[in-house]
């Protein structure tokens, strides 16, 4: 992200604005996304609400609202934590996202129209443009929102909302498992053959392609176990670095 999370919470505040609990998980969730809050990160009641200026009541409600999502685990008097999904846990989702995706897909195919197809091609190229100029945040925001457009379209409204959820989740594994020292998971290919299908009509095409594209992405990830530790505060930009 080009400004730091406060930079973004002061502008609301001078623009008048209340900070409020979708505020606050529309931040935590676009930081997992982004890889900038991996999973096991400790998200401490006081440290939110003193990042953003707000009551513990209202730290709360966002929290409860990220556990509902899948972001965040919650246990009983204990520090909420960016979820860390088991192997097992990984290998599943992305077998059922590539069912649920590859349905959604095939089910598109051919029924778009030129205005949705347009926004597809955008996101496509944008997240190209990104991936060139080493911007991993925005190809990511790219991605993510082509599958969501797909997610969203969807004629069946039951695989759509189960897409969106999916997407969540394998975003937050991705977090947690992409092998060291791999820069991005981009597959240049895969999402201009997608579109490409998606506009030609041919369903069975555009669901192999999903298929494979979530089976390439799955390759990428070092499914071994890892201790994450992470400075909330230095992530957040807020001060000088402490240890939550």
């Amino acid at each position: 992200m080009s400004t730091t999370w406060q930079d973004e919470v002061a502008a609301e505040t001078r623009a008048g604005g209340r900070i409020s609990d979708r505020f606050i998980v529309d931040k935590v969730r676009a930081a997992v996304l982004a890889q900038r809050l991996p999973p096991g990160t400790r998200l401490p009641e006081v440290a939110l609400g003193d990042i953003f200026g707000v009551s513990r009541s209202v730290v709360r409600k966002a929290l409860t609202r990220l556990a509902a999502d899948h972001v965040v685990s919650q246990q009983p008097n204990q520090v909420a934590r960016v979820r860390a999904p088991s192997i097992e846990e990984t290998r599943e989702t992305f077998a059922a996202r590539r069912l649920v995706e590859g349905e959604v897909a095939a089910l598109l195919a051919g029924r778009l129209d030129d205005a949705l197809l347009a926004t597809i091609a955008s996101r496509v190229e944008r997240e190209a443009e990104a991936h060139g100029r080493g911007d991993e945040a925005a190809r990511i925001e790219h991605s993510l929102a082509i599958h969501h457009l797909l997610a969203e379209h969807s004629p069946n409204r039951v695989l759509g909302a189960m897409l969106t959820d999916l997407i969540m989740r394998t975003s937050i594994v991705i977090a947690l498992y992409k092998r060291a020292g791999l820069s991005s998971c981009y597959l240049a290919e895969d999402h201009p053959a997608l579109l490409n299908y998606l506009r030609e009509g041919d369903g069975e095409a555009a669901r192999r392609c999903v298929h494979d594209h979530l089976q390439a992405l799955e390759g990428l990830l070092d499914l071994s176990t890892r201790e994450t530790r992470i400075d909330l505060m230095a992530i957040l930009g807020q001060r000088e670095s402490v240890t939550p």
